[in-house]
């Protein structure tokens, strides 16, 4: 089943000197459980797509449906975990993660159950009192991510979500992050220029052109490892690690 469908896309926006084209007859499609990577030269549109998907921005041309519904804003059928965590210090994790919930006015009996239910299945049930600043910087991401889930999203959409961490973190958060993505059975849109992190994460990577942005090439690497850290040893991490840079170098 098709979870996101982005058909003949295209975008143009204002600047100073003119028209500038950021996408063009842009197609793809992400299945229900997928974990999609979108990796590309810096600067062609990659968080733009994720704007787009998730209703912030109007399309020029084309549409893009999600769960089989024209995305026409905002709407809780889509969650977007941003490069920051962005949760409040002067909340508790157990508040942070509600927010969402809050801010949607669902905040009932069933939804705090769901979403403690994941506190404590993730990590974080000794945590809930405490403050962000308390917590590592991998907890922190563990946090917003289970925030983004509370309010039970038919996709998730990731927008360099590890860009702020150290490499070691970022290596562990990865797994952690993709642990909880399969175990949930959710679909997933990751947003990258880290290529690494792409084919030790995703099912299937999507390449772009530079900008105006269409789709380049759609690649499925075939690594049989069940975390993206152990996929990183696999032999055939580096073959992948060269195909998608040529692609995106090119």
């Amino acid at each position: 089943m098709e979870i996101l469908e982005v058909r003949g896309v295209g975008l143009t926006y204002q600047t100073m000197e003119g028209e500038t084209q950021a996408l063009t007859d842009l197609d793809f499609t992400v299945e229900e459980g997928e974990f999609v990577a979108i990796v590309g030269p810096s600067g062609c549109g990659k968080t733009t797509i994720l704007s787009i998907t998730a209703g912030l921005l109007a399309p020029t041309e084309g549409e893009v449906f999600v769960g089989g519904k024209k995305v026409t804003g905002p709407g809780t059928d889509v969650g977007y975990m941003l490069q920051r965590d962005q949760l409040f210090e002067w909340r508790t994790i157990e508040k942070n993660v509600l927010l969402g919930l809050e801010i949607q006015h669902k905040v009932t009996p069933e939804a705090v159950e769901y979403a403690n239910g994941l506190i404590d299945k993730y990590g974080l049930k000794d945590f809930k009192k405490h403050f962000p600043r308390q917590l590592s910087g991998g907890m922190r991401q563990r946090a917003a991510l289970i925030r983004t889930l509370a309010f039970r999203p038919k996709i998730l959409l990731l927008d360099e979500p590890f860009s702020a961490l150290d490499f070691q973190t970022r290596l562990n958060v990865c797994d952690d992050v993709h642990a909880i993505i399969k175990s949930e059975h959710l679909t997933a849109l990751l947003v990258t220029h880290d290529i690494s992190e792409a084919v030790s994460m995703a099912d299937k990577i999507i390449v772009l052109t530079p900008r105006p942005a269409t789709v380049k090439n759609i690649y499925a690497p075939d690594i049989d490892r069940p975390t993206p850290l152990k996929r990183r040893e696999s032999p055939k991490f580096s073959a992948w690690f060269d195909t998608i840079w040529k692609e995106v170098s090119i």
